[in-house]
């Protein structure tokens, strides 16, 4: 991530022609705000004068206390590339700040800084490298998404099997002109389903680029035509997406999770943070799936994780750890979705890997058999539990977890906690197309 000044944004946006900036930031569920204004007001919104009302975000104040201000991280600045060069387009991540001039408590990247902060006291810093999935619909003739998909290809097809390529491929130019650095781009496993890697990087930077991966993929389907979601599981019967969350800490200049001497080259530090990641799963899971469709893709059969354990080798647990050793030493969190709010998601993931550092938590026995071929008494035998199979019952282990209840704080919790229990409200006493196929004939 370059770090930029005021001074270096001003530059910028007078040398690139910018006219207007966009002020980002996100609700608590991860849903991108933004409030538009002219370069003409850029002093004044780098000074931290520009002020919201809050009352209007969801999950941020009440009406009698919503005076906000946006104050600018000047590292984030950049100009959105598909935007004409004359008269550009600029944004801005910005952090939310109180009328009493405090970081709100409110502001997932607020959430996020606090857990780093943390973590920087022990002389720790987080990386992060997801793989995000995403699928590309079909609009119909109004331009309202379907889950219509023009592709019937598989795992790393090609054209012309992957007739969506043309429009991946526009969207990592697209990224790349924006500073993002591609891994890789593929087809996925379902039809329609895509993934694009880019590289990883410290965990706010990264929480940061999450938002405007999400931003820019669903911006550049919409030019060609199509609608891209990041719904966990848009289709019944095909794998659902998936963010997939490599994780690593550094100290002292060093990857602290390799150990040359240490069992399977792993430092202790690596085996307590999959400890604190084991210990801390289910409540991580409300999180980091956040929605009632999150549950839909947690099932056997797809790929996704359901049971809690942890290997060196195959891909049905929850955390694997990748063969690279070195500085590329790292564990893989395959339980999230990419509906959730990234800073939430990492935040809780890093102070629940730092919670088994500091209190040294010894993951269970890594497994390396094929978890989904277990019967239930094999895997009662091993220890292994089970992922929250529903948001309601991911949302009460988050409402016993101290740990990541304290990461989220107080405002954060109740309000995060209130909203997903009137969404759990809303759909279990709706009833659904399921119910009456399968029951207005039989009864």
């Amino acid at each position: 991530m370059s770090k930029l000044t005021h001074d270096d944004v001003r530059n910028l946006a007078r040398e690139l022609g910018v006219k207007f900036i966009r002020l980002q930031f996100t609700d608590i569920f991860g849903v991108l705000k933004n409030v538009s204004i002219t370069v003409e007001q850029l002093d004044k919104a780098l000074d931290g004068e520009l002020m919201f009302d809050g009352s209007s975000i969801e999950g941020f104040v009440r009406i009698e206390e919503s005076d906000m201000y946006l104050r600018p991280d000047p590292s984030t600045f950049v100009v959105f590339p598909w935007k004409p060069r004359e008269g550009a387009v600029a944004r801005l991540i910005c952090d939310i700040y109180d009328s009493e001039g405090q970081r709100f408590i409110g502001d997932p990247r607020n959430v996020l800084r606090r857990a780093i902060d943390d973590a920087a006291e022990l002389g720790y810093s987080m990386n992060v490298g997801p793989e995000a999935e995403f699928f590309l619909f079909h609009v119909d003739g109004d331009g309202r998404p379907t889950t219509i998909t023009h592709d019937q290809a598989g795992y790393f097809d090609l054209t012309p099997v992957d007739l969506g390529e043309n429009a991946r491929r526009d969207m990592v130019i697209t990224l790349e002109q924006m500073g993002f650095e591609i891994e890789a781009s593929h087809h996925e496993v379902a039809p329609g389903q895509h993934e694009i890697d880019f590289k990883y990087s410290d965990a706010l930077d990264i929480a940061d680029k999450i938002v405007t991966f999400k931003f820019v993929v669903r911006t550049i389907a919409q030019r060609h035509g199509l609608h891209a979601t990041f719904m966990p599981k848009p289709i019944f019967g095909i794998a659902g997406s998936g963010m997939h969350l490599n994780q690593s800490l550094m100290k002292n200049g060093s990857n602290a999770f390799y150990d040359p001497e240490g069992d399977n080259k792993l430092s202790k530090d690596c085996q307590h943070y999959i400890g604190g990641l084991m210990a801390h799963a289910a409540a991580i899971t409300a999180v980091a799936n956040p929605n009632i469709n999150s549950y839909k893709r947690l099932v056997s059969g797809y790929e996704a994780p359901v049971y809690m354990a942890w290997s060196y080798r195959n891909r049905s647990p929850l955390v694997r750890v990748p063969a690279k050793r070195g500085p590329s030493t790292r564990v893989e969190l395959r339980s999230p979705d990419p509906s959730c709010n990234p800073y939430l998601a990492l935040a809780a993931c890093l102070r629940a890997g730092m919670d088994g550092i500091k209190n040294k938590i010894e993951p269970p026995p890594p497994c390396d058999r094929n978890i989904y071929e277990l019967t239930a008494g094999e895997r009662k035998e091993l220890g292994i539990g089970t992922l929250p199979e529903s948001l309601n019952e991911a949302m009460l282990e988050l409402s016993t977890d101290d740990v990541i209840k304290d990461t989220l704080g107080k405002h954060v919790l109740q309000r995060f906690m209130e909203a997903k229990k009137i969404e759990w409200d809303r759909y279990r006493t709706q009833v659904h197309p399921w119910e009456l196929e399968e029951y207005l004939s039989k009864f």
